[in-house]
């Protein structure tokens, strides 16, 4: 029986003979632009159409070899289903064969083919060797691109393998679709094109572009060139928008269901970074957006990763990390909280991402039978152990510009009451904590931006402060109830009439 489409990735090193291949395969040349024809080396994601005997429908992103272009090889990489390494008999392993392997691996890829090239160059033997060693779960295949000789093996060999492989399309759940190409047609208006990760698209319904998060209808569908109606999970798919301009639209924005995504800054992950440092400056991809950022250890493969830009993740996506320098893939994982407050190692922390990597469900909370209620009890005077108040003032220190909850201080409420009472603590929102020195600080910092810019919005104080979204929302919020700053309709913040006259020379 045919199963749903698919997506199969090529990977490997330059010159190894990917586009070569594909055309031979497919009868498409992926290499579109003048100058890789004139170079002879993809720089840009290419797409075709794999027929199989089997009727199942594969689209095939060819990604670029280069060391240059491993960013976008990422990014094609990112939504499909299965790869094809391609490796030169003449050449072997190579660097970006072993960091596209990686790739692959951060990405949860784990089902693929490996076709030795240019066997009428060389003898594939040593090449097949080097290969198994690196990917020793793939079937391999010795071909010629140019003779045609295996070539009619191939094929064959990934119509098993791609029987073998279920298709995302059903799984239930609402679209989402990682742009990675926008361009214009004459009379068509703005067309995106993308892998489609999750649900399926129908012509004539809105989603929402983010970051933009405006909405726009689908006009058209294409796939492949044919117009559809709609397009399922897996397929490679040319996407007609109304309500947009090219200009507008970029690689690393995506449509979704409204509502459906959020942007986030902070990630609490499951990841596979053998050679990561704590704190260490990276390079984050996701679907086909990256950001700067860096790794907080928690311990065992728990990480936290702290973004500089904001992507658009959800539980379970795949995230693949690279070091910044020396240029290098370091691996990836899976992201198990996608709107984490920023947090360190603690007991309660690892416990709960425990449990989400694991697949363990959260204990249900214990039902109680609510008591009568009782007259309220008289005032009494707070008793605090003055050791307990001195280590909950140095944890807000710590953590100083980054408010923080009673859970996480592990405090009791007469602690925090007392060291409010005192002064070296300011309650945020009624949820959140602040050491009174580091609300000054975020303060005055906050007045400069006012004073340089005459406003100040949500993200610039995220990333003035390099706190979350979370706790700038707080600090503003503080800011407007102290008049500090005033809120205008559309999120922004100017300095209040009180600011402005207290700024005023005299």
């Amino acid at each position: 029986m045919t199963g749903g489409p698919l997506t199969l990735g090529t990977a490997g090193h330059i010159d190894h003979g990917k586009t070569a291949l594909i055309r031979a395969l497919t009868g498409v040349d992926t290499d579109r632009l003048p100058e890789e024809r004139e170079r002879g080396i993809s720089i840009a994601l290419g797409y075709a159409p794999l027929s199989t005997g089997t009727g199942r429908a594969i689209s095939v992103v060819d990604v670029p070899g280069h060391e240059r272009f491993v960013r976008t090889m990422v990014s094609g990489a990112s939504g499909i289903d299965l790869f094809l390494m391609v490796v030169a008999a003449d050449d072997g392993v190579m660097p970006q064969t072993v960091e596209h392997a990686t790739v692959l691996r951060a990405l949860g890829v784990a089902t693929g083919l490996v076709a030795i090239t240019k066997t009428d160059l060389a003898d594939p033997r040593a090449a097949m060797e080097q290969a198994r060693e690196l990917l020793p779960d793939c079937a391999q295949v010795a071909c010629s691109s140019r003779t045609g000789d295996g070539i009619d093996e191939l094929r064959g060999a990934l119509e098993q393998l791609v029987e073998q492989v279920p298709s995302r399309s059903a799984d239930a759940g609402e679209p989402v679709l990682h742009i990675d190409r926008s361009f214009t047609l004459r009379g068509q208006g703005t067309i995106v094109t993308g892998t489609l990760w999750a649900g399926a698209l129908t012509r004539g319904e809105t989603l929402a572009l983010l970051p933009a998060e405006e909405l726009v209808r689908v006009r058209e569908l294409h796939v492949h060139g044919q117009a559809k109606a709609d397009a399922e999970a897996g397929q490679r798919v040319a996407v007609n928008l109304s309500g947009v301009r090219v200009r507008d639209v970029k690689r690393g924005d995506v449509l979704a269901a409204p509502g459906l995504l959020r942007e986030t800054t902070t990630l609490d992950c499951a990841l596979q970074l053998p050679d990561a440092e704590h704190n260490e400056q990276v390079h984050v991809h996701h679907g086909t957006r990256e950001s700067p950022g860096r790794l907080a250890a928690l311990g065992e493969d728990l990480w936290q990763v702290r973004l500089h830009r904001p992507i658009f993740a959800a539980e379970g996506d795949r995230l693949v990390i690279r070091r910044s320098s020396p240029p290098d893939t370091l691996g990836g994982g899976i992201v198990l909280d996608a709107h984490a407050e920023r947090q360190g190692p603690r007991p309660d922390t690892l416990d709960r991402l425990r449990r989400r990597r694991d697949g363990i469900p959260e204990p249900a909370p214990v039902e109680t039978t609510p008591a009568r209620p009782e007259p309220a009890p008289a005032p009494r005077v707070r008793e605090v152990d003055a050791a307990e108040l001195a280590a909950l003032s140095q944890s807000l220190v710590e953590a100083w510009l980054r408010p923080l909850t009673a859970a996480q201080l592990e405090a009791s409420p007469d602690a925090l009451a007392v060291l409010c009472e005192r002064g070296e603590a300011v309650r945020l929102g009624g949820k959140l904590y602040i050491h009174a020195r580091a609300l000054a600080e975020a303060r005055d910092r906050t007045v400069r931006i006012l004073e340089c810019d005459h406003e100040v919005t949500l993200s610039r104080l995220r990333d003035e402060l390099d706190i979350s979204r979370k706790s700038a929302q707080a600090l503003l919020e503080h800011f407007d109830s102290t008049r500090v700053t005033h809120r205008m309709p559309d999120d922004r913040r100017v300095a209040s009439v009180q600011l402005q006259r207290a700024q005023e020379p005299t």
